[in-house]
């Protein structure tokens, strides 16, 4: 494998921070995009159950079928952006989420959500690998850390600005004006991007001709790469069912409006966020101290469960729940760049795109699985051991991460 550099890539040492910024700033607002179309139909659910008769088993499907398309699809983004660049891929991944948005505007029945889901998917697959191509391309090395924490915040952000922005347009409008607004946010993002894209201009792999046959699937006989999505796997189980079930479960068990439950996730996310930010510093102040990443994320792994298991008892009652919730959020965001850090450590070189699309296809087979297993629960109104089977599958997550650090090159 050799790397063909494109002309256009300057790379001064040291790199300036205002151009560490752009880039930084760039991605992260792609991947906020990304974030929200995880939510597209979510924070609607309750609608679309009372207006087209579906269980929650049906609208967990469609979670499924979201994130099994984003999944398989995003294993072979990673492929397609080492050969191609990360710049048009992230553009065509854009595009899907405008048209599904449109496509929401206009369903009338189950299918149409399902092709909503099928388009989001397709455009959710080629996000992390395209992501991190670019910012291990363009980003100085010591500002990797901030530049991962800024990508999970703007992630998060993403999450807390989608239940919202939808449930807010809808209760001022109506669900389909929700879904033209999202479409016309799509359709800024998309024209921004499109105007500072030599921002996001990345070198290119080639494959000699005289490569042995197999060469780009050499990194799947990495051990360390299958306890990389492994950990991510374990740890979306829970994510997905805070943001797919949370405010039903909230509104089921402690009797609160469907507004005040959807701001709870709102304020998770936000908390998220918050707790990324933080999490940045930490990763900065590990690496001077030679602290592994996997360590940081098994103790803010360790702290999301047990707090999750709190809510799960359901013993501090509605604002005490709400509360908790939020700050698990927190919890978690503060391994968040730790966790990419410890993704980075465990790469090999020259296959950035194709690992962080296999290992990250984790996370969206966690999505996958988590809302339809558990919205069989739900359906049988076992709310609290929805939480508490969600926070035990958390603290396996640890176990992995350790696993990762004991196989990782650090």
């Amino acid at each position: 494998m050799s790397t063909a550099t494109i002309d256009a890539l300057p790379q001064p040492d040291p790199v300036p921070l205002k151009d560490d910024a752009v880039v930084i700033g760039l991605v992260g607002l792609a991947h906020g995009t990304s974030h929200f179309s995880h939510l597209l139909l979510a924070p609607l659910f309750p609608v679309f159950i009372r207006d087209f008769g579906l269980s929650y088993a049906d609208v967990g499907l469609l979670m499924s079928i979201f994130f099994v398309i984003s999944g398989v699809g995003q294993a072979l983004a990673g492929f397609v952006v080492d050969r191609m660049g990360a710049r048009p891929v992230l553009f065509a991944a854009i595009t899907c989420f405008f048209l599904a948005s449109l496509a929401a505007s206009l369903a009338t029945g189950y299918s149409g959500l399902v092709l909503v889901a099928v388009l989001a998917g397709l455009g959710n697959a080629p996000f992390h690998p395209a992501d991190f191509t670019i910012l291990n391309q363009r980003v100085s090395a010591q500002r990797l850390g901030h530049a991962f924490s800024v990508h999970g915040i703007t992630g998060n952000l993403g999450w807390a600005l989608a239940p919202a922005f939808l449930v807010g347009i809808t209760a001022l409008a109506d669900w389909r004006a929700a879904y033209h607004a999202a479409a016309v946010l799509y359709a800024v993002v998309l024209v921004i991007l499109f105007w500072q894209r030599d921002w996001l201009q990345t070198r290119v792999v080639e494959r000699h001709e005289d490569a042995p046959a197999g060469a780009d699937l050499a990194f799947l006989r990495l051990p360390v790469v299958w306890w990389c999505f492994a950990f991510f796997f374990l740890s979306t189980v829970t994510l997905a069912v805070v943001q797919s079930f949370a405010p039903s479960i909230l509104k089921a068990v402690h009797g609160v409006s469907v507004e005040a439950a959807t701001l709870t996730l709102s304020a998770y996310m936000l908390c998220t966020a918050a707790g990324t930010l933080t999490g940045g510093f930490v990763a900065a102040w590990g690496q001077h101290r030679r602290w592994s990443s996997d360590r940081v994320v098994a103790l803010a792994m360790t702290g999301g469960a047990v707090l999750l298991l709190v809510c799960a008892t359901g013993w501090l009652g509605a604002s005490g729940t709400m509360a908790v919730l939020s700050i698990t959020g927190f919890a978690i965001g503060v391994g968040g760049p730790s966790r990419d850090m410890m993704i980075k450590q465990a790469t090999p070189k020259g296959a950035t795109g194709r690992v962080y699309g296999t290992v990250y296809s984790g996370l969206d087979t966690g999505f996958a699985v988590s809302p339809l297993f558990f919205g069989l629960l739900m359906d049988r109104g076992w709310y609290g051991a929805t939480l508490g089977i969600a926070a035990l599958v958390l603290l396996l997550s640890v176990y992995a991460a350790i696993g990762v650090g004991r196989r990782s090159g650090r």
